[in-house]
C-alpha cells in the first residue's frame, strides 16, 4: 500500500447524505467496499464510474472473464495498487485463474504462459509503459483475439489504470479481513 492511512476516509452509513446513500444503493445488500465508500464523497462520479466499470466487468466485455482478470491483475500490479490486486486476486481465482498463474502474473509475459495469455500480459505492459500497443504486439493479439476483444483489452487496462490511480492517491485501505500481498508492501 502506498499510504498507511486514507487521505479520503470511506464514509460510514451515518455520514452519508441522501445523494451519497442513493449512489451506494447499487452495491447493497452486500457489504459496501472501501473503494465505493470513498468514491461516495463524489456521488455523481461514483454513479458514472459504476456504469463504465459495470461494462468492463460484464459479459458485454468480450474478453472471457479469466483473460479479463489477467489484464486487470497485471495492470494493478504494475500500478502497485495493493487494494486492486487484493480484490482481483479473489475474483481471478473465481474466474478460473490458478494460484500459480496469479504468482506468474507478477513475473510477466516470459513466466511460462501460453501464447494467448502471454500476449495479454505484454499488451498490458505496453499500455502501462507507453499508453500504446505496438504493431507487433497488436498483430499477435489479433492472432488470438477478435477485434472487439482487442478493444476490450485496452478498455480494461485503461479502466484499471484509472482505478489504481485513485486507490493509490486517495489511500483506500484494504477491507476488513484482507491481507496485502508481500510483493506490494512498501509501495
Amino acid at each position: 500500500m502506498r499510504l498507511k492511512a486514507p487521505r479520503i476516509a470511506p464514509l460510514s452509513d451515518a455520514e452519508l447524505t441522501p445523494e451519497q446513500a442513493e449512489a451506494l444503493e447499487a452495491f447493497r445488500p452486500a457489504p459496501v467496499l472501501n473503494i465505493f465508500r470513498t468514491l461516495a464523497h463524489a456521488p455523481k462520479a461514483l454513479t458514472r464510474f459504476n456504469a463504465w466499470g459495470g461494462y468492463v466487468l460484464s459479459r458485454r466485455n468480450d474478453l472471457p472473464p479469466r483473460e479479463r482478470e489477467i489484464v486487470i491483475l497485471r495492470t494493478g500490479f504494475l500500478c502497485k495498487s495493493g487494494y486492486e490486486w487484493t480484490q482481483h486476486v479473489r475474483i481471478g481465482l473465481r474466474e478460473g485463474l490458478t494460484d500459480d498463474e496469479v504468482v506468474r502474473i507478477k513475473q510477466g509475459a516470459a513466466a511460462g504462459w501460453k501464447p494467448a495469455d502471454a500476449i495479454l500480459i505484454r499488451a498490458s505492459d505496453e499500455l502501462h509503459a507507453d499508453q500504446f500497443i505496438t504493431d507487433a504486439t497488436w498483430a499477435e493479439l489479433r492472432r488470438h483475439y477478435s477485434e472487439k476483444q482487442c478493444m476490450d483489452v485496452v478498455f480494461t487496462a485503461a479502466q484499471y489504470t484509472q482505478v489504481s490511480m485513485f486507490l493509490n492517491t486517495f489511500g483506500v485501505q484494504l477491507d476488513q479481513g484482507q491481507t496485502l500481498d508481500p510483493d506490494l508492501k512498501g509501495f
